[in-house]
């Protein structure tokens, strides 16, 4: 179609290439934000849910645990349940970009924005 225009043929395949990539990234975007991951601190007894994009959408507490003699252990639960979230939340995050990379034969490893 583009004989004899040069590298015109190669620019165009490397348009299309970058504005498929573009709608894969903004369909990833969509899925992370319909992903979710729980963590969880104190055996269980704390639990945070997370989109995959680190927005905290869920806390579940075991009555059992509070005790006004123990406020700051209850406090060090419930943050460490939410940092557990978003390490998994992030851990996902870069499981999905790998996912789409290799499945775009993008090189391994190769950092795409979220």
């Amino acid at each position: 179609m583009l004989k004899g225009l040069g590298g015109l043929g190669d620019m165009a395949k490397m348009m299309k290439a970058a504005q498929e990539m573009q709608g894969k990234m903004a369909q990833l975007q969509v899925d992370l934000a319909n992903i979710t991951v729980e963590g969880e601190s104190g055996a269980g007894l704390v639990k945070a849910t997370a989109t995959a994009k680190g927005t905290l959408t869920g806390l579940d507490i075991d009555p059992s645990i509070f005790n006004s003699d123990d406020k700051e252990v209850v406090e060090d639960l419930i943050l460490a349940a939410i940092k557990d979230a978003q390490e998994k939340a992030l851990e996902r995050t870069k499981e999905e970009t790998r996912k789409l990379t290799e499945e775009m034969g993008l090189p391994a490893g190769m950092d795409l924005p979220v």
